[in-house]
């Protein structure tokens, strides 16, 4: 089933319709998008990252969890699979699509469903409509959401992360100096490194496409990113795609903050649920490099986090439960949306 979830599209796969060992599967799948090739020409694959995404869904042996949630990110120009990181934006569409495959029976008019994510352990509830006992990807009148990046209006789904247990802050630290370069490493479901953008030089402001062409600013991300990558414990991440790197600016519409984040060096036209998680958390630490530069709100959870093509709003509030008061995410929440876009077969390019 090709599906859009968020800002991202991609591939949902039952674990039983593709082989149960990497290698094979891998190499079933990158036929499948039709990489490498930038292109993507004889494959489902969009030409760009966001598009060439996979999720493979089944039952979850996990007392705490209905489904399991493996996500894979299917290189475009390089015959690359990589499970090192999750997706929140094809997250979406786990729900619906374990619904769709009998995975998970409906509840009444709205339906949760418990998702344990594979690549880190971590688990998630989504909750949306099923009137009648069926997926409702519309939304009603009274009950839709509009998400930036996403044309029109679908019906919403509630997506939450339960407190996490582990630092926010991998390297202990609520500023490091990187590369030369001061950031805040945080992890609140996805690693991602925060950056001043004026420190880097440029506005926060400029079209992703601009970012992406400045050849200078591409070897500074790329020097910060494999440092930042052994102090968060990732170790070599040469050839991964985390941690992210976002860029932090002055709001220009209202949010908290205006951000540019590269996903490792193409530069995001939105942003990803988890990175947004990460960035939310990150600037509510004391000592970060968004002080100054950020407008946190005084009161209540919700932060807006503007992009190139709108925005994001996410709650996440902080606590201090670790043995000498380093923080933790105690919550952390997300409206978006889903839709199923077509149900077939799919025929990979032959080996």
């Amino acid at each position: 089933m090709l599906m859009r979830g968020g800002t991202s599209k991609g591939a949902y796969f039952l674990a039983g319709d593709l082989p149960a060992e990497p290698a094979p599967r891998d190499a079933l799948l990158l036929r499948i998008m039709g990489s490498p090739d930038p292109r993507q020409i004889d494959g489902l694959g969009g030409a760009h990252p966001l598009t060439s995404k996979v999720a493979v869904v089944s039952v979850s042996a996990d007392p705490e969890a209905d489904v399991d949630y493996l996500f894979l990110q299917v290189g475009v120009e390089q015959p690359e699979v990589s499970d090192r990181q999750n997706c929140g934006n094809l997250l979406a569409g786990v729900g619906p699509f374990a619904v769709e495959r009998g995975l998970v029976p409906t509840d009444g008019d709205r339906t949760s469903v418990r998702i344990r994510m594979l690549n880190t352990g971590d688990l998630a509830v989504a909750e949306f409509p099923t009137p009648g006992g069926r997926v409702d990807y519309s939304g009603s009148a009274e009950s839709s959401a509009e998400i930036s990046g996403v044309p029109g209006s679908a019906a919403p789904v509630v997506i939450e992360f339960p407190p996490g247990t582990g630092p926010l802050l991998p390297t202990g630290r609520a500023r490091d100096l990187v590369a030369g370069t001061p950031v805040t490493c945080v992890n609140n479901g996805m690693p991602t490194v925060l950056i001043a953008a004026s420190s880097l030089g440029v506005t926060g402001c400029e079209e992703p496409a601009d970012l992406e062409a400045d050849r200078q600013l591409a070897a500074r991300l790329r020097e910060i990113r494999l440092e930042a990558g052994k102090l968060m414990g990732l170790g070599d991440v040469e050839n991964t795609t985390v941690p992210k790197l976002s860029l932090l600016a002055p709001p220009s519409g209202g949010g908290a903050v205006m951000t540019r984040t590269f996903i490792p060096v193409r530069c995001h036209t939105s942003i990803g649920v988890l990175g947004a998680a990460s960035v939310a958390a990150g600037l509510r630490v004391e000592g970060g490099v968004g002080e100054g530069v950020v407008s946190v709100p005084e009161h209540g959870d919700r932060m807006r986090i503007e992009h190139p093509t709108g925005f994001l709003d996410i709650e996440t509030a902080l606590a201090h439960d670790l043995p000498g008061g380093a923080p933790v995410a105690r919550r952390t929440a997300v409206v978006r949306t889903a839709r199923k876009i077509f149900d077939g077969t799919v025929f990979p390019r032959p080996a």
